[in-house]
């Protein structure tokens, strides 16, 4: 498909919306929703972006909207149902938009929704998305990668791995989903190579209204985000590239200095 081709009737569209700002949708992205029959959507980044899109043309999109969102430990609509009406509407001859948040095929589901489409015999197509896992922390000003402070990254979704992750402080950690599990993973970090004092932050809501970014270290952070009662969605970040941020002046004197000796010594 090229950039402003139609959708064929009968077909599928894996389009990633990004973290929720319309403006980082793709264009693809856009023409595609505007002329869809069908919109599957997510909760999160999703149903932000058709909000958005509907309020800045004035009116509702013509399609219709199937939410089949997810909240953390609730999922209404099971995935095994998602993939089934992605394939029941297309088989109906519609132009189906299945539209998840950040991108598809990261950490979306997005490949198994391909391969059951694919399985029954539906066209189905991916578009790309902006990952929350890289534009949320530049919201917070920090990138990635930096020259002289970090030459590669991981993203990851749950404590479990990163007891096995290789690397240093120059070795950013990405971790989406993780406010749950926080503590932990902060205590498996911190006694690795990185060690307790690694910078990390925690940005919440990175592109709503309740944006808050939180900067401490490996030993504090969980003390500090259960203070401020941190919820998600929010992606942590571990590792040197955090003190570039702006956020960052002060922050890890301060962490330090209100935080219980316990903490610093799991």
């Amino acid at each position: 498909m090229s950039l402003f081709t139609r959708q064929v009737p009968g077909s599928v569209l894996l389009i990633g919306a990004g973290p929720g700002e319309l403006g980082l949708l793709t264009v693809k992205g856009l023409r595609a929703l505007e002329s869809a029959e069908v919109i599957v959507a997510d909760r999160l980044g999703a149903r932000t972006v058709i909000d958005q899109l509907e309020a800045e043309r004035g009116e509702a999109l013509a399609a219709q909207i199937i939410d089949v969102g997810k909240h953390p430990g609730h999922h209404p609509v099971p995935q095994a149902r998602i993939n089934e009406i992605l394939v029941e509407q297309a088989q109906l001859g519609r132009r189906v938009v299945r539209l998840k948040g950040g991108d598809p095929f990261v950490f979306g589901r997005g490949g198994e929704e391909a391969a059951h489409c694919i399985t029954a015999g539906v066209e189905v197509q991916v578009v790309p998305g902006v990952t929350s896992a890289n534009s949320v922390p530049a919201v917070a000003g920090i990138p990635l990668t930096h020259r002289g402070l970090a030459t590669a990254y991981t993203v990851i979704t749950g404590h479990d791995q990163l007891s096995e992750l290789g690397g240093g402080r120059d070795h950013t950690v990405v971790v989406l989903m993780g406010i749950g599990t926080l503590a932990h993973s902060a205590m498996i970090l911190a006694r690795g190579v990185r060690g307790g004092d690694c910078p990390i932050a925690i940005i919440e809501d990175g592109f709503g209204e309740n944006q808050r970014v939180t900067i401490g270290t490996l030993n504090t952070i969980a003390g500090q985000a259960a203070r401020r009662g941190v919820r998600s969605p929010a992606i942590v970040v571990a590792g040197d590239v955090v003190t570039l941020s702006p956020y960052a002046v002060g922050a890890f004197a301060q962490a330090e200095a209100t935080e219980p000796e316990l903490m610093r010594n799991p």
